[in-house]
């Protein structure tokens, strides 16, 4: 219920931050001259930049709380569906196999001896 309840508030949260993102006007590009120049006076002169400024900050913090939350919540829950959980796993009681023997035959090349070459 409360994983349930946090990707819902994660989700508004998302859409809030692409809202506020989209609605800042970037530095110079003076967007509200195209709409008749008074567009901004509704926040006063410098309203809507410092208000929209902030409501991301809020915003943001919101979504790396949630965020955070979710990834603890998402690792006690538990999934066995994941291909990692279906391999099968190896008993650590078990002896571990020898790597093969080297054959001893022909183990120097043609003509030499052990002790160096003649």
């Amino acid at each position: 219920m409360m994983y349930t309840l946090i990707v819902v508030i994660h989700v508004f949260v998302c859409f809030l931050m692409i809202g506020a993102i989209l609605l800042q006007s970037g530095k110079g590009a003076e967007i509200g001259a195209s709409f008749g120049g008074s567009s901004q006076t509704v926040f006063g002169s410098r309203g809507p930049a410092n208000f929209l400024s902030k409501l991301t900050v809020v915003v943001a913090a919101i979504f790396m709380v949630t965020s955070f939350s979710l990834a603890i919540l998402a690792k006690q829950r538990n999934f066995s569906s994941t291909v990692i959980d279906m391999q099968p796993k190896s008993d650590p009681t078990a002896p571990a196999t020898p790597p093969p023997a080297q054959p001893t035959e022909n183990a120097h090349p043609a003509g030499e001896t052990p002790e160096g070459s003649h």
